[in-house]
């Protein structure tokens, strides 16, 4: 999802299984969302910045088909291209398994040019050198002119050369960028289908009554108004009333008590963030078919996770060793286009454009990444288990990755109105692929065995850390689950007993009388 600068560009984008991914131009949308900002005088302006649905992938900028000329990246990565070239095949191997549409072969050819043209400009800048020490000493006329004349000559060399790597070291980041994380041994190899079950909890539900979906649950129990939303909004936008409420207020809250307990630091954060934290994070968001609204005549973007804003506090520090792992449990709102999402499948809140959720972040040293990612998926897991979900826990394809994830384990529970099991969490390791753009490093206490370098006086050089996030609680999927799941043949809906304490004690959701 982000980049800086106010100019907007079209990008090529690392594949990602839910979204198609391609090479594309900007097209306004038939739909803008505006913000409204008080003015002086206590009414509301139309500021001149719509929020229009562009569009995003999980990786990275690159130039486009359609541009004319370079468009320079407003950030680099610290991709580390003597390894990429080291361990070609493994990348061209890995690249292949994600189906991603990174051209290992021109990152190669560019970085060789550039390691090429970088000591072609050292020697020159040497040679200059040379001659201005000459020109300190006693010399006759022409040989000073002649020097000076070498000088010049050398400098405009130079000028031209700098120009051309500088223009290189752009086009190698705009490449290099597309190429996506690295991938664990065990993930299965393949689109969506080919994941792999690691554990089923529970069973579903026998109803002796007709089921309900949640749509006509929250209607005959005044609890959601689609119709309103759609007149105010647009499509995929609602209402929450009466003990909906309740309802998503109550999990944030017992979500993260339950989270906090874990030792992660709660917090909220900001939902207009840069567009490049966005695309440091690994997403794209002006890109054919994003997940993220750009805020027109800006370099900001709404956020669609609190992945992105939490990522980005430590951005461009270096960590003491002596505070990791970093824990975080974030509550935000959540915005996202969901581009070429329809059907019956995505009715109601499953699939919609604004809603509230817990995020976990974690970073940590690179050994303990895998250590964590076992932590994320059991907190998620033990949360749901105690809310009476059944559920399964999946290890996501190759296909199915994001660029910046090395590993990914999804959570889908049983949804009895919609018939069956949907999405409601994911936990994923994205190991240094993240940190590396963000740049956040920490410095080990002692160096390790494979590295014996120093960096600076006796201290070992700073690493990357190692990011990972999950999802604690999406609202809107957890409310159908507990509408369809909790229904009672008279319409009611009963509270799982772990929310009621903060829910004032309602133990159910009971119809209005009329």
């Amino acid at each position: 999802m982000g980049m800086g600068g106010t100019t907007l560009q079209t990008l090529k984008l690392a594949s990602i299984p839910s979204f198609s991914s391609s090479r594309f131009v900007f097209k306004p949308l038939p739909k803008t969302l505006t913000f409204l900002a008080p003015s002086r005088h206590g009414r509301t302006q139309r500021p001149p910045f719509p929020l229009l649905a562009r569009a995003l992938s999980a990786a990275p900028a690159v130039q486009t088909a359609s541009d004319e000329t370079a468009v320079k990246p407003q950030w680099k990565a610290a991709i580390d291209f003597k390894w990429i070239r080291e361990n070609k095949e493994a990348v061209a191997l890995n690249i292949e398994k994600r189906n991603s549409n990174a051209n290992l072969e021109t990152v190669l050819q560019l970085y060789d040019k550039m390691t090429h043209l970088q000591k072609e400009v050292e020697r020159l800048r040497g040679e200059r050198n040379v001659v201005a020490n000459k020109m300190k000493g006693k010399l006759e006329p022409a040989e000073r002119q002649r020097l000076i004349e070498e000088g010049k000559n050398l400098k405009e060399g130079l000028v031209t050369l700098e120009e051309d790597l500088l223009k290189l070291t752009d086009e190698l980041q705009q490449e290099a960028q597309c190429i996506p994380n690295m991938t664990h041994p065990d993930v299965p190899i393949g689109g969506e289908e080919s994941s792999v079950i690691r554990k089923m909890v529970g069973s579903p539900r026998k109803f002796s009554f007709p089921v309900k979906d949640h749509l006509q649950l929250g209607k005959e129990l005044d609890l959601l108004d689609f119709d309103a939303a759609a007149e105010v909004s647009g499509s995929k936008f609602y209402y929450l009333k009466n003990e909906a409420v309740m309802l998503e207020m109550g999990l944030i809250n017992w979500t993260l008590s339950e989270v906090m307990k874990k030792g992660f630091t709660p917090l909220t954060t900001p939902e207009i963030v840069r567009s490049s934290v966005v695309e440091k994070c690994g997403f794209q968001p002006r890109g054919a078919n994003t997940q993220v609204y750009s805020i027109e005549g800006s370099d900001q973007c709404l956020i669609g996770t609190a992945e992105i804003p939490v990522g980005g506090i430590h951005m461009d520090s270096i960590v003491a060793e002596s505070l990791l792992p970093l824990k975080y449990v974030a509550f935000s709102h959540c915005f996202r286009t969901e581009a070429g999402a329809a059907g019956t499948a995505t009715r109601g809140l499953y699939r919609v454009h604004q809603f509230s959720k817990v995020e976990m972040f974690v970073l940590c040293q690179s050994e303990e990444s895998e250590f964590y990612h076992e932590e994320l998926i059991k907190i998620e897991e033990d949360l749901f288990s105690s809310l009476g979900l059944h559920y399964k826990t999946l290890d996501m394809a190759s296909v199915d990755l994001g660029a910046p994830a090395y590993r990914k384990f999804d959570v889908e529970a049983w949804m009895p109105g919609l018939e069956r099991f949907g999405e409601i969490s994911s936990a994923s390791n994205c190991t240094d692929y993240q940190s590396r753009r963000l740049g956040i490093r920490y410095r080990p206490s002692e160096p390790s065995s494979s590295n014996s370098k120093k960096g600076k006086g006796s201290l070992p050089p700073p690493k990357f850390v190692h990011t990972l996030n999950a999802t604690a609680c999406a609202i809107p999927r957890m409310i159908v689950c507990l509408l369809e799941n909790y229904q009672q043949e008279d319409g009611s809906v009963i509270i799982p007993e772990p929310l009621r304490p903060f829910m004032g004690g309602l133990q159910i959701i009971a119809p209005k009388s009329r």
